[in-house]
């Protein structure tokens, strides 16, 4: 039966049932969504929609992040036949509230980020949504009836200056497009069975078509498993490539090229470099299994079950589609715009034409206008330009689309991408320039992490400007302008270079550079005419959202602390937001030593990614370690620390009503303390409990000093897989690693374990409480979870007489009442509140 509109895909969510659809990051949890469970929400959605009396051709507008609730809302609108309006979750509010003006928006639907933004019109929680609608039926939700034509969503350009434009794209637009994948995977299902489930780690928003299609429309076909990250951070996209054993990355290409310079970056930490581009020169022309096999540890560092990119948004330099492709990887790029409902050619995933932007797809035309244009027709094409209640059209004569891109076909009927139009740098002399074949050529030399090629005017016409972020200060300019400048025609050659002041270029959310923004700085420093004002340094700018300062007003000089008033927490958010701003991995060590924004930027340039690897093996979280773990515990913990001293526990009702995973806070007496925290838990909790300690002095018994002999470093060794294993002992760092930590104890927690922390850090020297570290509250605050506070009495007398048992009685546990904290609250707060629970439970007997 011929689909009329996208809602008839929730049939596939409502019969795929229990199936995982999406996996989404909640602070340092793992959220999973069951399709089943998309279906419903969006069913709910539709109801809350006809409750308010929203219907066919009103207009929602959502804006956050991407997640299944994101998804049941588009399905919820679908079904009404509502127009839905995505916003970038990183638009700015005015650029918003200017849409939301425009469109007529009868409801906004928006992140707890935004949700102090939209004062202005009637508006709903995102993450809230699904208790919010818990009022209403689960049962299926009958979708008004549709036509082809009928407007699905209003697509906005991104901006804060110029007048939004936003993009009508129909229901028979996005059928149009999914048609022909849905006929092309149909031949290859049989061979899914056995790699099921297709995970896919998606960083592409969704409020963007290409991003819809990657993240909603295409998993669901395939019964696939959408992973959503909102972190770019080169580390943690490998991680969780490993950790979901994800299968295909879909990204832009920034990402992909980030993903590179970690891997290299890695090598050179390991002195492996050298050998490695050896053996990668080697491998050109090998088979693919034998190429898999020579690059098997970055394989084994993605996990076994990766095995493909997906690249859009922007064209993917040949050197990085290389990089991949050799490593035994596909790469797998498409092309298309907005106004093409996205896909326009995508290549094939077994058969990729080595730099191009694939085939055209069945349903649309692709010509060559004679200037090299790409010209698009067919059913993708959208319905037209939203201009109040009706729409203006997006093609001109004989229904062609004239993309404003420039390209070229080979005699295949492959798609390669030369440049934007508007692009094209026309010189003093009428040649035509693109800015991708310089681009090409300054990526090829070593000293250029990165680089765009910039229009500057000149005697009426323009010449190329190359703008270059150089890997090292001490590179030479002029000597990689000249061998980037060896390789091209001269008309093509660039006479004028500069080099960016920042670690890398202001981007828009898609991750491409900001041209215009970038011409603008660079003409005024070298003293040409614009007519665009205004600088902000990007580091400067995430300094003032974080302290609420003005960046403008910001000097290299001013003092993260006595000027800025930057907390231990502010801290630990700015080095997140740096760490994804630039794609890099910072040193938390360098970072607690920057005294001024000046120093800040010195360890940005000279930043390496030298530090201490700590280990967190999951094993201990499965069978049979677990069985182990138990027998230990009731053969020799437990009498153990009755033969200590059997200790008076008061309070356990108080979990009488508490049955998930908790956050356990506790006082630091002695390394026994966890022993006494596990006899007093009830057994629910005590049989699935880890417990951070120590990282440093844990990695030490890891990975003993070579200074160490032989014997001893055995018994280190031995004493660290007994820690591990019969006590879950993970490493909480007290310098750097720390979020890492972090992030493994929500891993814990995802599983099912408690998690059992002593926020003082260090033993306490006089009995008294010492000042909880700032990171028990982050922690609290990510996980999400209930937290316990628990006090430990009369140990620390015990060890003060020098005794080594006490007697029955005398050290006495008490545990209080757990506490929730709402999301986004203040982890200063939690930790003022964690330390009086723990203080409040103080035992006033003599």
């Amino acid at each position: 039966m011929e689909r009329r509109s996208v809602a008839s895909y929730l049939e596939n969510f409502a019969r795929r049932g229990a199936e995982c659809a999406y996996v989404q990051r909640r602070g340092y949890r793992s959220v999973r969504w069951a399709y089943r469970d998309v279906a419903q929400l969006a069913c709910r959605f539709a109801s809350e929609l006809e409750s308010r009396g929203i219907g066919k051709g009103d207009r929602v507008l959502l804006w956050g992040a991407n997640s299944a609730e994101w998804v049941s809302a588009f399905f919820g609108c679908s079904l009404r036949g509502v127009v839905l309006v995505p916003m970038d979750d990183a638009a700015a509010p005015d650029f918003a509230r200017r849409v939301a003006e425009q469109v007529g928006a009868r409801l906004l639907v928006v992140s707890r980020a935004h949700s102090d933004a939209p004062g202005f019109m009637p508006f709903l929680v995102l993450e809230e949504l699904p208790s919010i609608l818990a009022r209403h039926a689960s049962e299926p939700y009958f979708p008004v009836p549709l036509d082809l034509a009928d407007p699905l969503e209003i697509v906005f350009t991104s901006g804060t200056t110029a007048e939004p434009k936003g993009v009508v794209i129909t229901n028979g637009n996005v059928l149009g497009n999914i048609a022909p994948l849905e006929t092309e995977i149909a031949k290859y299902l049989k061979y899914e069975r056995l790699v099921r489930p297709i995970r896919f780690l998606n960083l592409l928003p969704l409020s963007h078509v290409f991003g819809q299609f990657l993240g909603i429309f295409l998993p669901q076909l395939l019964g696939g498993t959408v992973v959503f990250q909102d972190t770019l951070k080169p580390a943690e996209v490998i991680g969780t490539i490993r950790r979901e054993r994800i299968s295909v990355l879909v990204s832009v290409p920034r990402v992909l090229q980030t993903l590179k310079e970690k891997i290299e970056r890695d090598l050179k930490v390991q002195d492996r470099f050298e050998r490695f581009q050896r053996t990668f020169k080697a491998a050109e022309g090998k088979h693919f299994l034998h190429r898999w096999w020579i690059f098997r540890k970055v394989h084994r560092q993605l996990g076994w079950k990766f095995w493909a990119f997906i690249s859009g948004g922007a064209a993917l330099d040949s050197a990085t589609e290389e990089f991949w492709r050799r490593l035994g990887f596909a790469v797998v790029q498409g092309y298309g715009l907005t106004e093409t409902t996205s896909l326009v050619s995508v290549n094939h995933p077994f058969h990729v034409g080595r730099g191009s932007i694939g085939k055209v797809l069945a349903g649309r035309e692709v010509k060559l206008a004679p200037d090299g244009e790409i010209l698009v027709r067919g059913s993708g094409v959208a319905a037209g330009y939203w201009n109040g209640q009706k729409s203006q059209p997006v093609v001109a004569e004989e229904n062609w689309y004239h993309t404003g891109d420039i390209g070229e076909l080979d005699t295949e009927g492959n798609l390669y991408f030369k440049g934007r139009k508007k692009d094209v740098i026309v010189t003093p002399a009428g040649m035509n320039v693109y800015p991708e074949d310089l681009e090409a050529a300054l990526r090829r030399q070593p000293e250029v992490k990165d680089c765009v090629v910039i229009a500057l005017p000149h005697n009426g016409n323009a010449e190329a400007c190359a703008v270059v972020i150089l890997r090292s200060a001490e590179a030479d300019v002029r000597e990689t302008m000249r061998r980037a400048n060896a390789s091209l025609a001269e008309y093509q050659r660039m006479n004028k270079w500069f080099v960016w002041p920042e670690e890398d270029f202001p981007r828009t959310p898609t991750q491409k550079p900001k041209t215009r923004e970038i011409q603008s700085i660079v003409a005024r420093e070298l003293g040409r005419p614009v007519s665009e004002t205004g600088f902000a340094s990007p580091l400067a700018e995430l300094i003032g959202r974080i302290t609420g300062k003005a960046s403008a007003g910001l000097t290299p000089n001013d003092n993260l602390e006595a000027d800025l008033n930057l907390s231990s927490l502010d801290r630990v958010e700015l080095l997140g937001a740096l760490e994804d701003r630039y794609q890099v991995d910072l040193s938390e060590t360098r970072f607690a030593a920057v005294g001024n924004i000046a120093d800040l930027e010195n360890m940005l340039r000279g930043e390496t990614t030298t530090r201490v690897h700590y280990h967190y093996p999951r094993w201990v979280l499965r069978w049979p370690a677990t069985w182990i773990r138990l027998m230990a515990h009731y053969l020799l913990v437990r009498p153990a620390v009755f033969l200590l001293g059997w200790p008076h526990i008061e309070g356990r009702e108080n979990l009488k009503d508490v049955r998930g995973p908790v956050l356990v806070v506790c006082n630091h007496i002695d390394d026994v303390d966890v022993g006494f925290v596990q006899t007093a838990l009830p057994a629910r909790l005590r049989h699935k409990l880890a417990t951070a300690t120590g990282g440093e002095a844990l990695e030490i018994l890891r990975t003993p000093p070579e200074s160490r002999n032989l014997v001893s470093r055995i018994y280190d060794r031995i004493k660290w897989n007994l820690g591990v294993s019969l006590l879950n002992l993970f490493p909480l760092p007290r310098a750097a690693g720390f979020r890492e930590s972090f992030a493994y104890a929500g891993e814990c927690v995802d599983r099912g374990y408690s998690v059992l922390i002593f926020p003082e850090g260090h033993h306490t020297t006089d009995g008294k409480l010492l000042p909880f570290r700032a990171g028990a509250g982050l922690l609290a605050n990510n996980l999400g979870i209930p937290v316990v506070p628990v006090r430990i009495d009369g140990l620390f007398e015990v060890k003060q007489a020098g005794r080594k048992f006490a007697w029955p009685g005398e050290i006495r546990i008490r545990i209080g009442a757990s506490q929730r904290f709402p999301p986004d609250s203040d982890p200063a707060r939690i930790v003022q509140e964690l330390q009086k629970a723990v203080e409040s439970l103080r035992d006033s007997s003599p």
